[in-house]
């Protein structure tokens, strides 16, 4: 029998990540994340010292994105992205379906060496602004950049921060991350693709606008790109390295600020005010929830599941991928997540589950808009922007476009062996 305690965690977690995925009175995610972390604290469903230690767990991810940030603010602040906009259009040459390739592949190369927190929050606006200046429908453009945001986001360990999440700190070396998810990330990345140009294809094609004009960069425009670039190298050496992304992401997202500030002379207090810092907390709260639930012994039954379908990993992989990714869908990817690494750690299963588990909590959350903390953050981005997508319409491009890509990252993984 379930005790009062338990039941209440139960709750309590349920309803709180619910309110993360609705949004009740259209108040930000992070404040029903964090009510719900202390609701439990308060009423002595879980020790404070318990709960602090959750939210600690969480540091490598807050420095993470606490970088992406700033260097996205940045960037958009100096005209980096007004610029990235023009180059695209003009390089476009009139063409809409060449548009939304170009998009595309940029999304590739943003999420694979940057994150898809990045091409959620960096890239995005960056695309909105392309749109505007093509005079092209921006839907299947910032449909792009959410779906590759996902699909593309196992291509290196540095691709997604839920990566850090689910193999708690300890990723596989470089080497090893290649051999396993380099074929069903191409598999993933093309699926993906094909469905999305497929399913947008009436607002992709004809023409658009060519040679728009383009201001030139200017000096701390110029050094936000740079800021980036030399973070995507920056990540990718440390990724090789084997050591922790968040700090190495702070301190370049800090310093490309304070620099382009001091070079556009303005105060880089301005710039962090533009910050949607709300996610911090937003991922703390998971946090606490999580370790919530872990108290109660639901974990526990998970681990004890992995280990005895662990008999044929062939099939636990299939089915626990497969269970995952749309499990991440009801419940956010991270505490998805979170859930699954803290299952792995007790059960210890073989190395093909693990991958599988990756693979359905990156690529799960394309089937619908509350999914994964990178589509959180791309809804924020384009709402500012003036744009919304609705939770139906979204599930109507993911129903299609997630299923089919995980069917074939996850029979590729499977095919290696």
């Amino acid at each position: 029998m379930v005790s009062v305690a338990t039941g209440a965690s139960w709750a309590i977690a349920a309803a709180s990540t619910a309110a993360v995925i609705t949004r009740p009175l259209r108040w930000p995610e992070w404040i029903w994340a964090v009510a719900g972390a202390a609701l439990l604290v308060v009423l002595g469903l879980m020790p404070l010292g318990e709960a602090g230690g959750a939210v600690e767990k969480g540091l490598d991810v807050y420095l993470f994105l606490t970088g992406m940030m700033l260097l996205s603010e940045t960037a958009r602040e100096h005209g980096a992205f007004d610029w990235i906009a023009a180059t695209a259009v003009n390089a476009a040459h009139g063409s809409r379906p060449k548009l939304f390739l170009l998009v595309y592949a940029t999304g590739v190369v943003v999420t694979t060496f940057m994150s898809n927190d990045a091409t959620a929050v960096v890239l995005t606006p960056a695309v909105f602004a392309a749109a505007k200046k093509a005079k092209a429908d921006p839907l299947p453009l910032l449909f792009a950049c959410a779906l590759i945001a996902n699909a593309a986001s196992f291509v290196l360990p540095i691709s997604n921060p839920a990566n850090l999440v689910l193999y708690g700190g300890q990723m596989p070396p470089l080497g090893a991350w290649l051999r396993s998810f380099a074929l069903p990330s191409i598999a993933s990345i093309a699926v993906t693709f094909v469905v999305l140009r497929w399913l947008e294809r009436q607002r992709i094609e004809g023409g658009c606008a060519r040679d728009v004009a383009r201001d030139a960069l200017t000096m701390p425009g110029k050094l936000a790109i740079l800021g980036i670039v030399v973070t995507a190298a920056l990540l990718l050496v440390v990724s090789a390295l084997d050591r922790e992304l968040g700090m190495p992401t702070a301190i370049a997202g800090i310093a490309t600020a304070l620099v382009v500030s001091a070079a556009a002379k303005a105060s880089p207090l301005r710039l962090a005010r533009q910050v949607s810092w709300g996610v911090l907390p937003l991922v703390a709260g998971l946090f606490v929830l999580v370790e919530a639930l872990d108290r109660t012994g639901v974990i526990a039954q998970v681990a004890a599941w992995l280990r005895a379908a662990s008999a044929d990993p062939v099939r636990a992989a299939a089915a626990s991928g497969t269970i995952l990714a749309f499990v991440s869908n009801l419940m956010n990817n991270l505490p998805a997540g979170l859930v699954a690494a803290t299952a792995i750690q007790q059960a210890h299963p073989p190395q093909i589950v693990t991958d599988a588990l990756l693979i359905g909590v990156d690529l799960g959350p394309n089937l619908s808009v509350t999914g994964s903390l990178a589509t959180i953050l791309w809804l924020q981005v384009i709402r500012r922007e003036g744009e919304d997508v609705s939770f139906t319409a979204f599930l109507k491009i993911g129903a299609v476009a997630m299923p089919l890509a995980l069917l074939a990252a996850l029979g590729a993984r499977l095919l290696l062996g």
